[in-house]
């Protein structure tokens, strides 16, 4: 056991080394050195989603006779698809987000992707409640309140009403 700490010690940097400071970057390299780059495999990734389609089977009658029939379903552009097809993580997405110089180019891809998933939505193309939870636009359900009188009674109501139709506020003061 002494051996193999006496072997791991004779690993050890020698105090003030200072040899990584020798390398000429630190960290990775960005994968694009401007936003037009950025904007242009954004775009390929667009014109991907458009060229490959999803496809889903449906039955069809053919000469008298039940055939599968595929049909091209559009693909919803996500940023989740987005960083798969360009070999980046989300985070890495987020951050090229908040640099200045490529914040308006994210901005637009991400309003490309939106336009094109409510459309699709509205059109019937893709699942609307799935675009509608994605993009933050979904119904919100309105809680029912139920008033109650002492004691979880029931409010008893006069039924009497009146109506009136009126022109304007004014008939109100009358």
């Amino acid at each position: 056991m002494s051996e193999e700490v006496e072997e791991v010690k004779s690993y050890k940097f020698s105090e003030g080394n200072q040899w990584w400071q020798a390398r000429s970057t630190h960290g990775r390299k960005p994968l694009w050195d401007n936003p037009q780059e950025l904007l242009e495999a954004c775009e390929e990734y667009f014109d991907w989603a458009v060229k490959n389609p999803l496809w889903e089977t449906q039955p069809k009658v053919l000469n008298g006779e039940i055939v599968d029939h595929a049909v091209d379903r559009l693909r919803a552009m996500t940023v989740s698809g987005l960083c798969v097809f360009l070999g980046i993580t989300r985070e890495t997405w987020n951050q090229y987000r908040k640099k200045s110089d490529f914040s308006d180019i994210c901005e637009h891809v991400d309003q490309v992707m939106f336009t094109q998933k409510v459309s699709g939505a509205a059109a019937g193309l893709l699942k609307e409640n799935i675009i509608a939870r994605e993009t933050g636009l979904a119904d919100k359900k309105e809680a029912k309140n139920e008033l109650t009188g002492a004691n979880g009674a029931p409010i008893e109501i006069d039924h009497e009403y009146k109506v009136e139709f009126i022109n304007s506020p004014a008939d109100l003061e009358k």
